[in-house]
């Protein structure tokens, strides 16, 4: 009975007619809300996804993630994916019509209730050997940050395993990325990064929210599929003994949590590979730069310009979209939605943020700051140096690389990283931010002396990741000044 009430608590009851109206309800919603959605990238999905179950893995910034995802793949004639949801979602109505929607409902923790788990992966199971695509979160919980975070193999786990007890139909796992010019959870972010305790969803706070989002403009969405990852090849490379038959439901081989593993950080890493960088992002990464973020609008423009000049001339990877709007369209396009402020000024106007807004816009900034990792460790370096050698840059930037690939997910060895610091450090010469004095040692490089527009340029870079390398700084000089074995975490952290 217990396991029979469970069974009822979990399963997603699809229904095609509640789906087909519910497109019909949510067109005219995104269009008022939304200035448009653009999706990149799906005709590699089509071509790829036939024979296979298809495991939708997107990132999770927004409760808009799902309803947007299941939305479009549904205009496209793509059938929606069953959905893991958290149980706080099962709300009166609410509830329902997620489920006919094709949600399913999940506790945060299995912990200490072996029936429920037992019931949950069957489900799982039974889904993943029926053939229906599945679509889940693996970080658990929405970013409050902005940056992708550390996964959870939990479903991975399960999906693995009941592939591996009915290996019928391969499995191929399609990161997605979605990025928003503004967040509707936006405010009850910045009241939980400030230390209020996260608000508990109810079918009231939803009801009179309703009226606010339909008043607002939230810009333009971009969703890009990233490159999908086939079980398949990961098992061939990770569990080389599995002969292919199928395996016992309690059956754990020792390869099992390193192939979970793999999965997860490959599905982040190619996540944030299909990164779009929108207008607010590049706003966000220059003028959160500045001490009083206020910036004369001159400088803003060509801190833009050069944003871009970098993301073009080496490009993070083959699925990746950069907004083709100018620099002046972007600052126009950032006050229309009410990020910027105009000041006057006879000597150029200047353009600032308060600082609610620059908490928010952080988190923007933080969407994308992984592409820019090689630009920004060459701009830090030349933060309180004038001169290093090009040999230096490159030998220490190996050293700090493994560092950032764990934190951002990046897809580069540590030569692949030392051959884009060099390339982009080519980049900085031809555009007048460093000079190349002389060329032993592969080189001398100096930036400018004093505050002069280079140098700002140069610092602007530089300070999207500065508190990452502090970050590292502080820890490992503790941790050297006081020799190996001497620390627990907890004194190390005090």
């Amino acid at each position: 009975k217990k396991a029979h009430a469970y069974a009822w608590e979990i399963a997603a009851d699809y229904s095609h007619p509640v789906v087909r109206s519910a497109s019909f309800v949510l067109t005219p919603v995104w269009n008022k809300i939304y200035r448009g959605v653009l999706v990149h990238h799906l005709d590699k999905v089509k071509e790829a996804a036939p024979g296979h179950e298809v495991v939708y893995v997107p990132c999770h910034r927004s409760h808009m993630d799902y309803l947007l995802l299941s939305y479009l793949l549904f205009e496209r004639g793509i059938v929606p994916p069953h959905i893991a949801a958290g149980i706080n979602l099962n709300l009166p109505v609410v509830g329902t019509l997620l489920r006919k929607g094709g949600a399913f409902f999940m506790r945060r923790s299995f912990r200490g209730n072996p029936l429920y788990s037992a019931v949950f992966t069957e489900y799982v199971a039974q889904l993943v050997s029926g053939g229906y695509s599945l679509e889940y979160f693996i970080e658990g919980g929405r970013s409050r940050t902005g940056r992708l975070l550390q996964p959870k193999g939990g479903m991975i786990a399960m999906t693995v395993r009941g592939y591996l007890r009915q290996p019928t139909r391969p499995v191929l796992f399609q990161p997605v990325y979605i990025g928003y010019e503004k967040l509707m959870e936006g405010n009850s972010y910045l009241d939980e990064l400030s230390g209020k305790p996260k608000e508990k969803e109810s079918i009231w706070s939803l009801l009179w929210g309703i009226p606010k989002v339909l008043r607002s403009n939230y810009g333009q969405v971009v969703v890009n599929f990233g490159e999908p990852i086939r079980l398949g090849e990961v098992l061939a490379e990770h569990a080389p003994d599995w002969d292919g038959k199928p395996l016992a439901e309690d059956e754990k081989p020792a390869w099992l949590a390193d192939t979970v593993e793999v999965l997860a950080q490959n599905i982040q890493v190619n996540i944030n590979g299909a990164a779009d960088v929108n207008p607010i992002n590049l706003l966000a990464l220059a003028i959160l730069s500045t001490p009083k973020h206020a910036m004369g609008e001159a400088d803003l423009l060509t801190q833009i310009a050069l944003s871009k000049t970098l993301l073009a001339e080496m490009p993070y990877s083959d699925r990746f979209t950069v907004t083709p709007h100018t620099p002046e369209e972007i600052v126009a396009h950032g006050e229309e939605i009410g990020v910027l402020q105009r000041i006057p000024h006879p000597l150029g106007d200047v353009l600032s943020v308060d600082d609610d807004t620059a908490v928010l816009l952080s988190y923007f900034r933080n969407n994308v700051v992984h592409l820019f990792t090689a630009s920004s460790w060459i701009a830090c370096c030349f933060q309180h140096n004038r001169r290093m050698s090009r040999r230096t840059l490159v030998r220490l930037g190996r050293t700090v690389y493994p560092f950032l690939q764990a934190e951002l997910f990046l897809p580069w060895s540590e030569d692949e990283f030392a051959a884009r610091v060099d390339r982009i450090a080519e980049v900085f010469v031809r555009e007048g931010l460093l000079q190349l004095v002389n060329d032993d040692e592969g080189g001398i490089l100096q930036r400018n002396q004093g505050q002069s527009d280079e140098v700002f340029r140069l610092r602007a870079i530089g300070h999207t990741l500065q508190q990452a390398f502090e970050r590292y700084y502080i820890a490992i000089s503790v941790l050297v000044k006081n020799g190996p074995g001497t620390l627990g975490a907890a004194e190390l952290e005090s």
